[in-house]
């Protein structure tokens, strides 16, 4: 049974990477250039990946996705963040919070979204509030057909592009911070959306991080996500997978550089000698290679205790996240290094992935953020 099982993870592997290789890469450096992708092009790209069985790989049965074990969706991760951020958005690594749907909702939005025809983010952060979700400051007020939203979002992946917002707002300022925040379902239609904004980046080239106000917006009863209050736990439901995507793409990116710094040192030579033979080299290398393979077994523990419900998940993926994050911009610029004056020029990715390492110190929870959490959880002595 255990060798039918691996078997059938790699050839769902195989099938990632060979899409991912010949889908998606010859993209990357059009669209890292002009900072944008066209927006059909992904929409056949997600149908291309709906077709291969590939799209929503991350949600359970009970939601329309397949189900698979953990070792089959860490293949697929590995296999997709090779490439670069924008583009992994293809894949669909849907919000867990959509487990909060209700019936309705289910037979309302769900197919569109299993499709890949309707694309759906969610929004918490704000100009006063990030990783602190007691900061929040956008409001909402029961009125006798629904809610009103009023406040501020910013750093919001594809809100330009997304048929449907998951909107966290305060509810209740007096209440605890488990019942002070709801949920809502806000159409990018809505009239409430103001002051759509797309932000310049130093890294992440062609994925769209947004800005927008809420302003008068009016969003019936039965967009609530879940129950009035209840919105903590709604967001909640997907952090310690998010964090494990954001650790997969660190690893992603630090691997693929650091296949190519071997083989460019295997190649290159300076002083008599090929980059390999000189001990400088073989240092850096080395570290890189230690480094990779840490970050790999952090994540793959954490991966493995969330499939398995355990408690101690949380600080399994702050920790995967916080060192894989951290790699991630360790070995990137030694790679750089590695490569001298053509890692820094843009006919080659290594540039790109220095850019884009950065970021992921900050998303996802940042690395400070990651270590209160775990220092915490030491010194509580469990």
């Amino acid at each position: 049974m255990e060798k039918v099982f691996d078997e059938e993870v790699a050839m769902i592997r195989d099938t990632a990477r060979r899409f991912v290789r010949s889908r998606l890469v010859p993209l990357e450096a059009g669209i890292d250039a002009a900072d944008d992708v066209d927006a059909d092009v992904l929409a056949r790209l997600r149908a291309e990946a709906v077709a291969l069985g590939l799209y929503g790989f991350n949600l359970p049965k009970a939601l329309g996705g397949p189900g698979l074990g953990v070792a089959a969706k860490l293949a697929i991760l590995e296999e997709v963040c090779f490439t670069s951020v924008p583009l992994t958005e293809v894949i669909g690594h849907l919000p867990l919070s959509l487990g909060y749907f209700n019936r309705e909702q289910r037979e309302r939005m769900l197919p569109g979204i299993l499709t890949g025809k309707k694309l759906v983010t969610y929004a918490l952060t704000e100009p006063g509030a990030g990783s602190d979700l007691s900061g929040i400051r956008t409001r909402s007020r029961k009125v006798s057909d629904g809610w009103v939203i009023d406040g501020a979002k910013q750093f919001i992946s594809h809100a330009e592009t997304a048929d449907h917002i998951l909107v966290l707002a305060l509810t209740d300022a007096q209440a605890a911070l488990k019942r002070r925040l709801t949920t809502f379902i806000v159409h990018r239609n809505n009239p409430g959306i103001v002051g759509m904004t797309r932000y310049r980046k130093m890294g992440w080239r062609g994925y769209h991080l947004n800005g927008f106000s809420l302003e008068n917006c009016v969003v019936p009863e039965s967009d609530v996500l879940g129950e009035a209050g209840g919105g903590f736990l709604a967001m909640i439901e997907s952090i310690n997978h998010d964090r494990i995507f954001s650790a997969c793409r660190s690893l992603g990116l630090a691997q693929r550089g650091h296949e190519m710094a071997c083989n460019y040192a295997r190649e290159r030579s300076a002083f008599g000698a090929k980059l390999a033979e000189h001990q400088a080299i073989q240092f850096m290398v080395a570290d890189n290679d230690v480094e990779i393979e840490a970050a790999r077994l952090l994540i793959h523990r954490a991966a493995a205790l969330v499939d398995a419900d355990d408690p101690t998940a949380r600080i399994a993926t702050s920790r995967a996240k916080l060192y894989a994050s951290e790699m991630g911009c360790r070995v990137s610029d030694r790679v750089l290094q590695i490569f001298g004056g053509m890692g820094y020029m843009c006919e080659l990715p290594i540039e790109r992935f220095y850019r884009d390492a950065r970021a992921f110190r900050i998303g996802e929870g940042t690395s400070e953020m990651q270590r209160i959490q775990i220092a915490r959880h030491a010194l509580a002595g469990r």
